[in-house]
């Protein structure tokens, strides 16, 4: 089963080539449309402030959809996606999940797309015993394990100790945090201040700023006044493309840190040259094209970017992967299982060797993220791009 799962996503692009030809020549799929559609929600923030990470998971969403539908669809059943907009809100995501529940009786959810609405839905999943395999990041969504709900970007804590690891390495022990108010920058902040005296690192600033504001001037004066060897931004929304902008009119001239929530190239765009030098951990998918062909995740990775990037015409982002790794696992789980929710949660508690855009995960009843610290590599922004960070 393992072998399966790791080729299965390997294999993918080939077999969709051949079954586009197939299609293109007229042949239909014998009793394909009668058989019972198998539903999934998605929820997703596709607009408003958090739009950066939802837009690239519905279109990542989409894509498999009509992927696994293209081959057949699951022994013959279409895939249904039911995407829901939450607009970053949790009362919004509140309603989408109880009508994919309750009105649209799906097998499973994959979303929300930021942590605070993740939180907000929780209950209602557990509640109901629905599988929720999440596209958001923070820690607490799955510490404590709850037993319906996983997650597939990496841990927070493990981005933290990336971070440090590299601020050890570089001398630097003194730092200024600046943090969001979202579920993401609090659990983040939580991070950074308990892991900080591990690495012999002191906090000697700790700012924060509402997802709304669009200056943060005041709060990096303050951090300029002390100390601080290196800044740390811990958010989502459009304060990771302001905070930089900030400094450079302020001519704070010490190195920027951000979160794995700056996996996206329009962040950089935003920041204009103020991104320059900007240090954070991401997967691998930012920096797929500098890996050897012998490393694992590499065949994923490529079919994942080329695909996404020849439908949807802008560059891929950490955040569809997400999605990308979520709505596999759950359409793997059905494939070994049918549809039945139990079986299908029970199959991803124990997948091993999974073989998806963040990393390669393992899950187990005691880990419902599945991965380590070593899904993370350091990168930085260059030229406007995004590159693995050297260790001169």
């Amino acid at each position: 089963m393992v072998g399966v799962r790791k080729n299965r996503l390997r294999v993918v692009g080939i077999f969709i080539f051949v079954m586009a030809f197939i299609l293109g020549q007229g042949v239909i799929f014998q009793g394909f449309a009668a058989k019972k559609p198998y539903k999934i929600g998605g929820i997703f923030a596709i607009t408003g402030g958090a739009s950066f990470l939802g837009e690239p998971e519905k279109n990542t969403a989409r894509m498999i959809e009509e992927m696994v539908n293209a081959r057949g669809g699951i022994y013959g059943h279409p895939l249904k996606l039911i995407i829901e907009d939450t607009a970053g809100d949790e009362t919004k995501a509140v309603n989408a999940v109880k009508k994919l529940i309750y009105r649209d009786h799906v097998l499973a959810i994959i979303g929300p797309s930021r942590s605070g609405t993740t939180m907000a839905v929780i209950p209602i999943v557990e509640k109901k015993g629905v599988l929720l395999v999440s596209c958001a990041a923070a820690e607490a969504i799955v510490s404590p394990v709850k037993k319906w709900v996983f997650k597939t970007p990496q841990k927070d804590s493990d981005a933290v100790r990336r971070i440090y690891e590299y601020m050890n390495k570089k001398g630097i022990s003194r730092i200024a945090i600046i943090t969001g108010t979202t579920g993401f920058g609090d659990q983040g902040r939580k991070k950074l201040k308990e892991l900080a005296p591990d690495y012999g690192i002191t906090i000697v600033a700790d700012e924060t700023y509402s997802p709304k504001d669009t200056d943060m001037t005041a709060q990096l004066t303050r951090i300029k006044a002390t100390d601080a060897q290196a800044v740390v931004n811990w958010s989502i929304v459009p304060a990771q493309s302001i905070v930089p902008k900030n400094m450079r009119q302020l001519k704070m001239n010490i190195p920027l840190f951000q979160s794995h929530g700056f996996g996206n190239i329009k962040y950089v765009e935003l920041a204009g040259e103020a991104a320059e030098g900007i240090i954070f951990p991401a997967g691998r998918l930012l920096a797929v094209d500098t890996l050897p062909d012998t490393n694992p995740q590499k065949d994923v990775l490529s079919f994942y970017k080329e695909e996404y990037e020849k439908r949807f015409k802008e560059s891929v982002s950490t955040f569809g992967g997400h999605a990308w790794d979520a709505l596999w696992l759950v359409v793997n789980a059905l494939e070994e299982t049918g549809p039945r929710p139990e079986a299908m949660r029970e199959n991803i508690e124990y997948t091993k060797e999974f073989v998806g855009t963040g990393g390669i995960f393992n899950f187990s009843p005691e880990d419902h993220s599945g991965l380590t610290k070593e899904a993370f590599e350091m990168l930085t922004v260059k030229g406007g791009k995004f590159v693995v960070l050297g260790e001169d």
